[in-house]
Parts: structure tokens; sequence; C-alpha cells
């Protein structure tokens, strides 16, 4: 089911940049197709286009170097996650999901980060900045576990 109503279920909040990041989580299609679900990303041609008739809340971008748009968007993930019922937060970055990592643990809601597939040899800096506050880490290459000792390989997504 897409979306579904805040209501009646939770949904698992799926969390990410647009571009590569976005491609990651649309890759995990068959462990969220029965799902409730939403998304958050940006506002791209790209994202309409993968995300047409998915329950989508679009983030404020660019996030690199911009600290209006990260308070905008920790002001939007304290609303989301006030307004629905999320039962989890899954992201593969980048700079959007700090403040959506940050705000679903303050509620106590599970945090799973999967860091992306093209970064074997050094951590990213959204990784480092969630990482305190994850409940999972996943990673997809057996290298990475050199950065995150504690994470579970789950293998390549794309």
């Amino acid at each position: 089911m897409v979306g579904g109503s805040t209501e009646d279920s939770g949904q698992v909040l799926l969390v990410g940049s647009s571009g590569g990041h976005l491609a990651q989580l649309l890759a995990l299609e068959p462990w969220y197709r029965d799902r409730h679900r939403a998304w958050v990303t940006f506002d791209t041609p790209d994202a309409r286009s993968l995300l047409d008739g998915e329950d989508v809340v679009w983030a404020y971008h660019p996030t690199t170097r911009n600290v209006r748009n990260l308070i905008r968007n920790a002001f939007l993930a304290f609303r989301v996650l006030r307004r629905r019922r999320v039962d989890a937060v899954v992201t593969t970055g980048a700079g959007v999901a700090v403040p959506f990592v940050v705000a679903a643990r303050l509620r106590r809601v599970p945090t799973v980060y999967i860091e992306v597939y093209d970064r074997i040899d050094s951590a990213t800096l959204t990784a480092r900045l969630c990482r305190p506050f994850l409940s999972a880490m996943l990673v997809q290459w057996e290298e990475q576990r050199r950065m995150y000792p504690e994470a579970t390989v789950v293998g390549n997504l794309l």
C-alpha cells in the first residue's frame, strides 16, 4: 500500500537526497513494497518522476554548507515526525538525513543508516554526524566495516 493513513498504521520514512541516494533507497523496493511509507527528498525532476504516486515530503535544498536549509529541514523533520506515526526512519544520506535522524532519535523512533556504496575508503560526513543517533548502521561492502565495526553488511543495493 502506498503511503497509507497516518491514523491507522505507522509508516517507514525513507529519507535521502535526490540522485544516487534516492536510487539506493528505491533499490529497497522488495522490502518496502507492502509497507506504509513516505519519502523525504528534494523536489527535483528525477525525484518527481521516480516517486510519482508516492507520499512525498519535499525537503529544502541545497544542504551543503547551507545553514538556513539545515534549520528549515530540522523544523520540517520535527513537524513530519509530530504529525505522522513513523515506525522507523531509513536513510542513505546525505545532508537531509541529519535533521531527520536526530529528530527521530529524540522521539524514540528507530533510525537506520545505509552507507552509500561508493564510499569504501572513508566515512561520509553525514554518516559520521548521524552515527551517535542510529539504531542500526548498515554497509554495502565488507571493507566499509573498517570505518563502522558495529555495522551489518547487507551487500550492494545497486
